[in-house]
């Protein structure tokens, strides 16, 4: 069971990633759009974006008790 501390450090870390992946998702749309596609830099930030996306998962799984009778 995690502290009301804890807790609010979770959220608080969540919030924060969830922004970044948000800001990834912009970033990668943007460099798709312009001139010149740098492959290399689009998969370098969608590899980012799939971590933080198992990084977020983890932190919702440890706020959100798994509940089985």
């Amino acid at each position: 069971m995690l502290t009301e501390e804890e807790r609010q450090s979770l959220e608080f870390k969540l919030a924060s990633l969830r922004q970044e992946h948000r800001d990834l998702d912009d970033v990668i749309e943007r460099l798709h759009e312009g001139p010149y596609i740098d492959q290399m830099q689009i998969t370098r930030m969608k590899k980012r974006k799939l971590g933080l996306k198992e990084t977020i998962t983890k932190i919702e799984d440890q706020l959100i008790p798994n509940i089985i009778a």
